[in-house]
């Protein structure tokens, strides 16, 4: 059983910038694929990023690209999530999640995450 634990969140204005923190309780998490999700107030939740369980590859939604980095420290067992250059549009609650499942073509579709986080709020102003 893996718990995951998101932090960092906050409100910050229209070009600012985050960094989000994934911290599991289980080492295994070190084995697992990690992603980031978010869920904007009236919409489903959707992908944003995610890293093999080594961090040798990431792969991210179109929206986020070029603004968005995913990393992992596996020593530390912690995630993260640096957000940079944020438009209002990003404001959501953001969650991470991890994959038994190995990197691939599943990778950006959350039933594949069996362990998530509680969220944390992440609020751009204009």
């Amino acid at each position: 059983q893996v718990q995951l634990v998101e932090s960092g969140g906050g409100l910050v204005q229209a070009g600012g910038s985050l960094r989000l923190a994934c911290a599991a309780s289980g080492q295994i998490f070190a084995s697992y694929t990690g992603g980031w999700f978010r869920q904007a107030p009236g919409k489903e939740r959707e992908f944003v990023a995610a890293i093999t369980w080594s961090g040798g590859n990431t792969y991210y939604a179109d929206s986020v690209k070029g603004r968005f980095t995913i990393s992992r420290d596996n020593a530390k067992i912690t995630m993260y999530l640096q957000v940079n250059s944020l438009k209002p549009e990003d404001t959501a609650v953001y969650y991470c999640a991890a994959s038994r499942l190995p990197y691939g073509s599943g990778t950006s579709y959350q039933e594949n995450y069996a362990y998530w986080g509680q969220g944390t709020q992440v609020t751009v102003s204009s």
